[in-house]
C-alpha cells in the first residue's frame, strides 16, 4: 500500500462535503495515480480508520462508495481489493485522447475503418448535410493502459480535412483538426447507456449484454462550421463521466 496512506487524510470538518466522500476521493486519487495498484488489498476498516485519522463508520462508508463505483471489490477470504480504476472524464469540449494523456493513462488507438461513405442518416442530420452526402467515416478502438476502453465512430465533412490512418493511430482527432486550423469551440452532447451487442462485447473484451455508456456529439468551430459528428461507446466498468455543478 502507498506510504501516502500512512498520513492522515486532510478533511475539512466544516465543509458541506461529507467526510466519507472526502476520504473516498483521496483513496480514489491514489488508485487512479497508480500509487495503490490493481490487486492491492485494503487493510481492515479499524486499522485504516486509525491511519486515515477518521472514524470507522466514515471509513466503512468511503470503502462502500468505492465498491459501488467499481474501484474496489470485496472477496470472501481475501478482503477488499483494488480492481481496475475507471477513467473519469469531465464533461467538457475535449477529446478522449487529450483526457487520457492528461491523466497519464497511456492511450493507444487501433484504426478499424477509414473511408469515404454516404453519410448515415443520423450523421447527415447532425452535420446539416443532405441524406447520402459523402463523409469521411472513422471507426477506432481506443485503449487505455493496455485495455480496450472505447469504440468510437466519427463522421467528418469530406472536404474538411484529409485524414491518414497512421495519423489517427498516434494522434487524437481534435488534435488533427486543430493542426488543420479547425478548432472545436461549441458542441451538443448526449450521454446515455445500453447493453453491448455480441460484436461490441468481443471488441471491448466485455461479456455480451454488459453495460456500455453511450455518447453522441456534434461539434462546431467559432464561426459555426460543423466539424464532426461522433457516436462513441465506453465500457461502463472502466469509464465514467464527471459533471461539476454549481448554483447560479
Amino acid at each position: 500500500m502507498s506510504p501516502d496512506l500512512y498520513r492522515p487524510v486532510e478533511v475539512d470538518r466544516t465543509s458541506p462535503v461529507p467526510l466519507y466522500f472526502q476520504v473516498a476521493s483521496r483513496l480514489q486519487e491514489l488508485i487512479e495515480r497508480g500509487e495503490i495498484g490493481v490487486g492491492a488489498r485494503i487493510e481492515n476498516e479499524v486499522d485504516l480508520a486509525e491511519r486515515l485519522g477518521v472514524s470507522r463508520p466514515t471509513t466503512r462508508r468511503a470503502i462502500q462508495y468505492l465498491v459501488e463505483r467499481g474501484m474496489l471489490v470485496r472477496k470472501r477470504g481475501v478482503g477488499t481489493q483494488v480492481v481496475h480504476p475507471k477513467v473519469r472524464r469531465p464533461v467538457e469540449l475535449s477529446s478522449l485522447y487529450d483526457d487520457l494523456v492528461g491523466s497519464g493513462r497511456e492511450p493507444r488507438t487501433e484504426v478499424l475503418d477509414l473511408r469515404v461513405i454516404p453519410a448515415p442518416a443520423d450523421a447527415a442530420a447532425a452535420l446539416g448535410l443532405d441524406p447520402g452526402t459523402e463523409v469521411t467515416w472513422i471507426e477506432r478502438l481506443r485503449y487505455a493502459g493496455g485495455e480496450p476502453l472505447a469504440l468510437m465512430h466519427n463522421a467528418i465533412p469530406v472536404d474538411l480535412i484529409r485524414l491518414d490512418p497512421q495519423d489517427l493511430a498516434v494522434h487524437g482527432l481534435y488534435e488533427l483538426l486543430r493542426r488543420a486550423g479547425f478548432v472545436p469551440r461549441i458542441a451538443t452532447q448526449v450521454i446515455g447507456a445500453r447493453s453491448a451487442s455480441a460484436a461490441e462485447a468481443r471488441t471491448l473484451q466485455e461479456k455480451r449484454g454488459a453495460s456500455l455508456l453511450t455518447m453522441t456529439r456534434t461539434a462546431w468551430d467559432a464561426g459555426g462550421r460543423t466539424l464532426e459528428y461522433g457516436s462513441h461507446l465506453y465500457r461502463a466498468s472502466r469509464y465514467s463521466f464527471e459533471i461539476n455543478l454549481s448554483a447560479g
